[in-house]
């Protein structure tokens, strides 16, 4: 089993609060990361509520369920029985004590109004990603935290370029994909997991008619990856009522589906931009809704740019989850088509500019993105890194840096 990064929060969080619950795509791996933790010391019983004996106990009388728990459990696909959150804070009330419940889901909590009403100040949430590109390789990964170091020397990476960056694209992460070669296999599973998702887990969260138009829209939203969320235009490509397609738009949301990158924003006395950016939870799963392979994409292919772009957004996100420092991602734009894709700020308010490039070799000009945002944002700004596909890092000026991607996952600790 391959050790994932977010197992040291994991277990530091079932040490002081009585609810930990780890979200995430299906198939991303929760099931078998709560069961590995019995190596880690935490030893519970586990109950699915893909069982369909435990999920009609639980649908049955949730109070007594839970009552005749042992004493530490893993309680796996709590969406499926919402019901069963008020019955834990119940118990919980009566006897509070750290890591008693150890929650799994493919629905956000925090969009199911029993959760977010019945476990607030007695849950912790912790998201848990398709594999990262540094957890298939069995290495750590700093990227993220070393950006944010008081020196930045990110090295040369010679086995870095297009070639191989299209294969891990096409791949995406999640765990059964990696061990199924290109191909017929991986389509199929990407085919059932998209009907699973829509036919059954939407169902679980939500009493949806319109089944039969949520594939088109999410190939739609797959054509949009790394663009301005346009609910209009969106909407009108969809053939559906913008209502209705905001409601579709949260049920994928919730379903880690997509997501919406928001954009950075502060009093600077510029026009931004305040669309969210339309992002993917896994580059897979993109190629697979816009029919691309790794052969497509090393041709140059439309959709390479905003592609590569999602990768590097991808993990990113990943690596937010279990890095030292507390970051938040941002897009940034201006009315005048000054951008920065991706934007790090820390607790402190520092920032980080990280700007992609499908380029073998970066220019000065490449930079002129993350220039504008240095001045208008002053002594903020930290340092801008262009993410590129070539080999060599090279320093563009002070604290200005063209950096090979797969330093992503390959940079060292600093």
């Amino acid at each position: 089993m391959k050790r994932r990064h977010i197992t040291p929060r994991l277990l530091a969080a079932l040490r002081d609060t009585p609810v930990v619950f780890v979200q995430g795509p299906r198939q991303a791996g929760k099931t078998t990361l709560v069961q590995s933790l019995k190596d880690d010391g935490h030893d519970a019983a586990y109950f699915t509520f893909d069982d369909a004996a435990v999920l009609a106990a639980a649908q049955g009388d949730a109070d007594s369920f839970v009552a005749n728990l042992p004493q530490k459990v893993v309680l796996d696909e709590v969406q499926r029985v919402p019901d069963v959150l008020r019955a834990i804070k119940r118990s919980v009330d009566t006897r509070r004590q750290p890591g008693r419940f150890l929650l799994t889901g493919s629905a956000n909590p925090l969009v199911l109004p029993k959760a977010s009403e019945s476990l607030v100040g007695r849950m912790e949430v912790l998201s848990l990603s398709p594999f990262s590109q540094g957890e298939i390789d069995g290495q750590p990964e700093h990227f993220v935290d070393a950006c944010f170091a008081r020196s930045f020397s990110p090295g040369n990476y010679r086995d870095s370029g297009w070639p191989g960056l299209t294969e891990r694209i096409a791949r995406g992460g999640y765990p059964e994909i990696t061990t199924r070669p290109a191909g017929a296999r991986r389509e199929a599973w990407f085919g059932s997991y998209v009907t699973t998702i829509l036919e059954r887990d939407i169902r679980d969260i939500a009493n949806v008619q319109g089944l039969r138009e949520m594939p088109k829209l999410l190939r739609l939203a797959a054509a949009r990856a790394s663009g301005l969320l346009n609910f209009a235009e969106l909407a009108r490509d969809a053939a559906l009522p913008q209502t209705t397609l905001q409601r579709y738009w949260a049920l994928f949301e919730a379903t880690f589906l997509v997501r919406g990158l928001p954009a950075w924003t502060a009093n600077l006395g510029t026009r931004l931009v305040k669309s969210p950016k339309v992002m993917l939870g896994d580059t897979g799963l993109l190629c697979y809704l816009l029919g691309l392979d790794a052969e497509w994409l090393q041709g140059d292919a439309m959709m390479a740019g905003a592609v590569l772009e999602a990768f590097v957004g991808t993990e990113l996100a990943k690596q937010i989850t279990w890095s030292e420092t507390r970051i938040s991602m941002f897009h940034y734009r201006t009315h005048t088509q000054r951008e920065v894709d991706f934007v790090l700020e820390d607790a402190a308010g520092r920032l980080v500019g990280i700007e992609v490039k499908k380029s073998a070799s970066p220019s000065a000009g490449d930079f002129k993105g993350l220039r504008h945002f240095s001045e208008a944002v002053g002594k903020r700004f930290l340092r801008g890194i262009l993410l590129y596909t070539g080999s060599n890092s090279v320093a563009f000026g002070p604290e200005l840096h063209a950096v090979p991607v797969s330093a992503l996952w390959r940079l060292p600790q600093l």
